[in-house]
């Protein structure tokens, strides 16, 4: 520690950013086992057990919420996981320093927007009214249609803004895992007449395997969890029935109607669930041969 004291210095924040944000509060857990008072606070609330997971078990709408949470996550781990890995290979094979560097700030541009510039990007686009697409739909003879209000319309929305905020962000780690490929390797395919395909898939991607499995097991931590701020803004009475998740549904129960005891106990059980697919993934990576987060 003495030889290598300013990196531990430089870790500092990093360490109690986690300590005050992340391990600190989870002492508030205790209120899902409570019949929790602001007023009485912790100490003085009366214990009530597993009360509140049976009624939030025991609720209609939470296999819908169940679902609905899986399926958008599902389908950002089919259609989105990929893009980041196809994006930095193609920046990868830009030779022109200027162009790369250009196309790398734009592609990471999206990620600085707010969740509230992106809907109203969207609401501009698909809406009946307004909406570019629509507008290009009447033009051609036909009748518009409800992109934001149609239900079934609403997991690729929230997919596709995914995809175009955050694909970009995506690509620095991938980058860095291709930096550190040795180009010896390549200079060595190249003598062998391999060809750039065959130099992508027998150097790049094995070169950053690891890393693609490390991000993978945590998108699988994060598979309880939606976007709060995005489905909230994306919401509307007419897609409901596909957009209420466990964080909308605890803004509404725990702050809306100050059942805060109810809206621990969801958070505690994404969780819960959040911790079992590390743990599964992680065991299942490992059994196939590769190197786990742990």
């Amino acid at each position: 520690m003495v030889r290598y004291k300013f990196l531990y210095l430089l870790a500092v924040p990093g360490i109690a950013y986690f300590i005050l944000f992340k391990f600190v509060p989870m002492w508030g857990l205790a209120i899902a086992f409570q019949d929790y008072n602001p007023y009485a606070g912790i100490d003085g609330s009366q214990w009530v057990g597993l009360k509140h997971f049976k009624e939030l078990f025991a609720d209609p709408s939470f296999y819908i919420m169940l679902r609905n949470t899986f399926a958008i996550n599902l389908f950002g781990l089919v259609f989105m996981f990929p893009v980041p890995i196809a994006l930095a290979l193609m920046l990868n094979e830009v030779r022109h320093e200027v162009f790369k560097r250009f196309n790398q700030s734009i592609v990471y541009l999206p990620h600085f927007l707010s969740w509230v510039v992106v809907t109203s990007l969207t609401f501009f686009i698909f809406s009946t009214d307004v909406g570019i697409v629509n507008k290009l739909i009447m033009e051609a003879g036909h009748e518009p249609i409800s992109f934001l209000s149609n239900p079934n319309y609403f997991w690729a929305l929230i997919t596709a803004q995914n995809m175009w905020k955050e694909a970009g962000w995506g690509t620095i780690i991938f980058l860095a895992a291709m930096a550190g490929v040795d180009p010896q390797r390549y200079e060595a395919a190249v003598v062998d007449g391999a060809t750039r395909w065959k130099q992508i898939w027998h150097i790049t991607l094995p070169a950053i395997r690891p890393t693609i499995i490390i991000l993978l097991i945590l998108r699988l931590g994060h598979m309880a969890d939606v976007g709060f701020e995005q489905v909230l803004l994306m919401m509307n009475p007419l897609v409901t029935s596909v957009a209420e998740v466990f964080d909308t549904y605890a803004y509404s129960i725990g702050i809306l109607r100050g059942q805060i005891s109810i809206g621990v106990t969801v958070g505690m059980f994404k969780g819960v669930v959040g911790l079992v697919l590390v743990l599964v993934s992680n065991y299942v990576v490992k059994k196939m041969g590769h190197e786990g987060i742990y």
